[in-house]
């Protein structure tokens, strides 16, 4: 089941340059973490409950570094938290939703993480996060 969105991804070429804008409207950095299994270095802003997730590339064959190629920096996903998401993955599957991951991958905040295809999701990267359990 969604519990509710964890964040909002934000494509960027520099975290450093990005983090300025932020901290002009007040706001601060929580959390500064490498991905590797996304090649992606992230930050995260708390706001309102939720986050922002700046997303800056840490391989020139990264997601986010193609993304970049091929777009400007902005809004690259939302991600939305459960408790399971293995399950929410075979539900999508059974309603014949594409997936970009058939299973989950480590993702930041030590969290299992799947994306869904954009075709499949109203033209929208969504991604789909669990707090591991133990």
């Amino acid at each position: 089941m969604i519990k509710k969105i964890n964040h909002v991804g934000v494509a960027v070429k520099s975290i450093d340059a990005a983090v300025k804008f932020y901290e002009a409207l007040g706001l601060k950095v929580d959390h500064v973490e490498e991905v590797p299994s996304q090649k992606v270095k992230t930050a995260f802003i708390s706001v309102g409950g939720t986050n922002i997730e700046l997303l800056e590339a840490t391989s020139a064959d990264s997601p986010i570094a193609r993304y970049l190629e091929k777009n400007r920096e902005g809004i690259h996903h939302i991600c939305y938290e459960t408790d399971d998401v293995a399950s929410e993955l075979d539900r999508l599957k059974k309603a014949e939703i594409p997936l970009i991951n058939e299973t989950p991958v480590p993702g930041a905040h030590d969290m299992l993480v799947a994306f869904v295809h954009p075709k499949g999701a109203g033209g929208v990267l969504t991604e789909l996060a669990q707090y591991k359990k133990g």
